[in-house]
């Protein structure tokens, strides 16, 4: 029942983001007439205009404006970024192998991918719209994540925050920053929810209160989903003494968009640092939940014996992905040794035309502009983002190894000084909550009525104008056949009585025909006469 319920849930409010998305293609093809990247990119960004943003003839700005909020709808819907992230975490009813698939390439990737895809049709109002979103989704998941003790919903709610980190790295401008984030996801996240499988299939159960000390019965699960925590939570080697930073692939694709903030905050200071703030809270908090992940997994004494003693470590068809997948979490953001090549290079050459010079304000916002992303990587601003994600991922660490490792802390102190937070992060900011009493008991009251009005009103009427048609066709049949049948059964039997009785008439012969015949001659003789 559960898996069913969260089917729907997830078609329901994909449709909602789809109904926007609808919007915004209409737009674009009532006014640019074609559906291809490339034809849409030549009229947005012709190259007369040097590729710069431009509203092309017979579509006004605003249209352009809409066409882009529509389709980043969908994208919303798809990725499940706030308001529409509540259909993710209900859609770990489904296998694991399937989430790990879902997660790092296809449905949650697919709304990041058609931002980035159609990222040079984006005006600077839609762009801060996707960075205001994304911040918001980043954070908000990243809190629910430190109260779920779910092992799959933790990775669910991980997977919302991180899409909303590329989420604002496009908003921001940083189209490389954001989709390099989506490749170097797909490694880790695939990792971690294949680790999780493996974790789920040894002990049975998806509850992390009922695990604790499987390292030593699941040594290879452990270290390779240690190598995932690592790379989720971005460590690495900041740059230092002259010499490139070096770490996980998370290390380098999430700094990357923390200079782009810096960037951003840097083209206007009217912001402030908002945004790269919003992305270093959640990269401490990232830190946090994934190692308390591991810890409650993995470290410490069993919670549970009986799970415990019939914990075994997964058989090679399932490690051996594991021990591939770590390898990629590990470098999949490095170049070759002494050489350019590398997938950020390799992404660079896939950037679309005129999109890696920024985008100065639009009509509504004059004075918001998207930094050049190449901005984003001056060294000041590099080794700063470098630093500050190091600093807050190295201190989640601390504080989840005190908490969870060390028991230096205890959570239950935590939650009782800080229960009111706690509440709204166990109960997922009452989104549920709200939605249900906003919408679903709405909507529900109002099929209602619906089925009342169908059963009482419509139902009433059709069955009543079936019985009075019937009654009319009774009626029809009585008189037609009392009167009409009688009638014409009357004037046949008359017509055939009259053609019985002149049937006399016609003897065969000619003598008495012709007597006849004298005698009508005579008669008509002797009236023609009388009235003349």
């Amino acid at each position: 029942r559960s898996a069913s319920n969260a089917g729907n849930k997830a078609f329901i409010v994909n449709r909602i983001g789809d109904f926007g998305m609808i919007i915004g293609l209409m737009a674009i093809w009532s006014t640019l007439g074609t559906f291809s990247f490339g034809e849409i990119f030549e009229q947005v960004r012709p190259v007369a205009a040097g590729h710069h943003l431009h509203a092309p003839e017979g579509m006004s700005y605003w249209l352009l404006v809409v066409a882009g909020l529509g389709i980043f709808c969908g994208c919303v819907g798809k990725s499940a970024q706030f308001p529409l992230h509540v259909w993710l975490p209900d859609a770990m009813e489904g296998p694991t192998p399937v989430s790990a698939l879902i997660h790092a390439a296809t449905m949650v990737a697919a709304g990041v991918y058609l931002v980035g895809r159609f990222f040079p049709v984006f005006t600077p109002e839609v762009l801060l719209v996707i960075a205001i979103v994304g911040g918001i989704t980043l954070f908000m998941a990243a809190t629910i994540a430190i109260t779920a003790t779910d092992i799959k919903k933790v990775l669910a709610y991980s997977t919302v925050s991180q899409l909303g980190y590329m989420m604002l790295a496009l908003g921001l401008g940083g189209w490389l920053a954001g989709v390099l984030h989506l490749f170097t996801h797909a490694c880790f996240k695939s990792l971690l929810f294949l680790c999780s499988g493996s974790v789920i299939h040894a002990c049975g159960t998806n509850e992390m209160t009922e695990m604790g000390g499987l390292r030593r019965k699941m040594p290879i699960t452990s270290i390779t989903m240690l190598i995932g925590c690592l790379a989720i939570a971005g460590a690495g080697i900041p740059t230092m003494f002259g010499l490139s930073g070096l770490g996980f692939s998370g290390f380098h694709s999430k700094d990357s968009i923390m200079a782009q903030g810096l960037s951003f905050s840097g083209a206007n200071p009217g912001f402030g640092s908002i945004f790269f703030y919003v992305a270093l809270i959640g990269a401490g908090i990232t830190s946090f939940y994934m190692f308390r992940l591991w810890y409650m997994t993995f470290a410490g004494r069993p919670r549970d014996e009986h799970i415990y003693a019939h914990a075994h470590e997964s058989p090679l068809s399932m490690t051996g992905p594991l021990m591939v997948l770590a390898l990629l979490a590990i470098i999949a953001a490095w170049n070759l040794p002494f050489t350019e090549l590398g997938l950020k290079p390799l992404l660079e050459q896939a950037r679309p035309l005129g999109t890696g010079h920024g985008v100065a304000g639009g009509a509504l916002l004059p004075n918001v502009n998207m930094p050049a992303e190449h901005l984003a990587h001056v060294h000041e601003n590099a080794a700063k983002a470098e630093w500050s994600s190091f600093g807050v991922a190295l201190f989640g660490f601390l504080f989840a190894t005190a908490f969870y490792g060390l028991r230096r802390l205890d959570p239950a102190d935590a939650r009782r000084t800080f229960s009111p937070l706690y509440n709204l992060f166990l109960h997922k900011w009452w989104f549920d909550e709200l939605y249900d009493k906003l919408f679903v008991r709405q909507v529900l009251r109002i099929s209602g009525w619906v089925v009342a009005i169908d059963k009482y009103v419509i139902d009433f009427l059709a069955d009543g104008s079936a019985r009075v048609v019937t009654a009319v066709a009774r009626a029809d049949d009585w008189i037609d056949r009392i009167f009409v049948d009688s009638t014409i059964d009357l004037i046949a039997r008359w017509t055939y009585a009259t053609g019985i009785s002149l049937r006399r008439l016609q003897t065969g012969n000619v003598r008495q025909y012709v007597m006849w015949l004298g005698v009508g001659l005579v008669t008509m003789f002797v009236l023609v006469r009388m009235w003349g």
